[in-house]
């Protein structure tokens, strides 16, 4: 098992809600694989209980729930439990000091007992007679919102802590590898944020060798992982696998999409917004346009393994059917650095706010592209605008070996800068985000991956 690294903010939320006078109620969720069970078993001591629910009847799982409370409350599971209602309050009179109990995929339980939220309801209306916080987590999100977040659900407003738990940041997979900054973007832009898939790629002694035996494996632990995902979530999977292998492709418009789909731009809002809430997907826009109206917006695959998956896997199951991975292997090499470039963009991005340059600070960044000028079109990597709205921070990202011309990269830049009608009246700070150290030392404003992952992990 890996070592645990990181969730200190999630830790200290989790204590400080089971620290409470009174008992509290708290609910967990997020992607599966993204690591709630591990979080939750750090916090929990060996007086509490976690419970995880399978997909069997309901009399079998009070049965094995008692089992496993039978280590904290002695002959609790002599008793055959009719149903939750009495297994809960017989465990509240059996406790003499205030334990907590996780109910793990809950949405397991409320599969085969419907009635549960609503006895959990009843639970958390009383509070303060309690002597156990309850912890209920799942992985189906759109479940869990349905079940505890929705505001038709008995448990809405009764939870004490909501977590939504994310896929952890590029800089602590560094931690776990032990790989330099610049492997460990290259392996962040295949596994992402969640820890299963770097436990997985820590059993192997390359980055290509995971590659080989998870993905390009007929038999491989995550050969099917995008199938798995969402069935937790989705009704209609191949609606899901045909949009996420288009805009893999380079479908990145909706009318790109609905065109190849043979199908209306109209309905194909639902299917878009529901991966879109699931985090798998985003809709990006040039920066200074308006979200909600712009016809410019672009979609992405905004999580690293399912877009390495449906633009690398998913073309070549043909030749990982018959095991011919390595001629996949070879193909994917030769395309791997462009590749790579889209989630160093993407980290550059997300590292500006954490950064300070020139002693300003900058808000969330995004990209540009356009046409301010006739017939010149523009694309600009980074562009933030500082908190004090008088600077306008322009950048340019770089994924490659051979060394690189910065003081011709800074003039291109300042050169666009001159064309772009919101930089007018700003003051303009270049930055270049660069793979390789570049041949001069007294450029300033320059920052490698060590840097990004270093800020990040704050």
């Amino acid at each position: 098992m890996l070592p645990f690294v990181n969730r200190i903010q999630e830790q200290e939320r989790l204590k400080k809600a089971l620290n409470r006078e009174i008992a509290s109620f708290v609910v967990l969720y997020g992607r599966r694989r993204c690591g709630k069970s591990r979080l939750i078993k750090q916090v929990l001591t060996s007086a509490d209980c976690y419970f995880m629910a399978d997909q069997s009847e309901a009399t079998q799982q009070r049965a094995l729930l008692a089992k496993t409370l039978n280590s904290t409350i002695k002959s609790f599971d002599k008793v055959v439990y009719p149903n939750w209602e009495t297994l809960f309050e017989t465990l509240n009179l059996r406790l003499t000091k205030r334990i907590t109990l996780c109910l793990d995929e809950f949405p397991y339980l409320v599969k085969s007992a419907s009635e549960l939220p609503s006895v959990i309801q009843k639970l958390m209306d009383k509070k303060e007679q309690l002597n156990f916080n309850l912890i209920l987590c799942g992985s189906s999100q759109q479940l869990m919102y349905g079940l505890v977040l929705d505001s038709t659900a008995p448990l809405f407003g009764r939870a004490d802590e909501i977590m939504k738990i994310k896929p952890m940041r590029a800089a602590y997979l560094q931690e776990i590898l032990k790989t330099s900054a610049v492997e460990t973007v290259e392996e962040y832009s295949v596994w992402g944020g969640i820890p299963r898939y770097w436990e997985l790629r820590s059993t192997e002694p390359t980055l290509f060798e995971a590659i080989e035996s998870y993905l390009f494996n007929s038999q491989g632990v995550l050969y099917d992982e995008p199938l798995r995902l969402f069935l937790d979530d989705m009704r209609d999977t191949v609606h899901s696998f045909s949009i996420l292998s288009l805009i893999a492709s380079g479908c990145n418009r909706l009318s790109e999409i609905a065109a190849r789909l043979e199908k209306p731009a109209t309905q194909l809002s639902a299917p878009l917004d529901k991966l879109l809430m699931l985090g798998y997907i985003e809709r990006i826009v040039p920066f200074g346009e308006n979200p909600k109206n712009s016809k410019k917006s672009l979609y992405k695959i905004a999580d690293p393994f399912l877009n390495f998956y449906f633009r690398f896997v998913v073309p070549n199951r043909s030749f990982i059917e018959i095991e011919q991975a390595h001629v996949v292997s070879n193909q994917i090499k030769e395309q791997f650095a462009g590749y790579v470039s889209w989630y160093w963009e993407k980290l550059c991005r997300e590292a500006v706010p954490f950064l300070e340059i020139e002693g300003l600070h900058f808000t969330v960044a995004s990209s540009y592209w356009g046409t301010p000028a006739k017939d010149k079109p523009i694309e600009i990597d980074v562009i933030a605008e500082s908190h004090c709205g008088k600077y306008v921070l322009l950048g340019e990202c770089k994924w490659q070996d051979k060394v690189i011309d910065t003081q011709k990269l800074l003039a291109e830049l300042e050169e666009k800068s001159s064309l772009l009608p919101f930089a007018k009246g700003k003051k303009i700070v270049f930055v270049l985000f660069l793979k390789n150290k570049p041949r001069t030392t007294n450029d300033k404003n320059i920052f490698l991956p060590e840097d990004i992952l270093n800020i990040t992990r704050k």
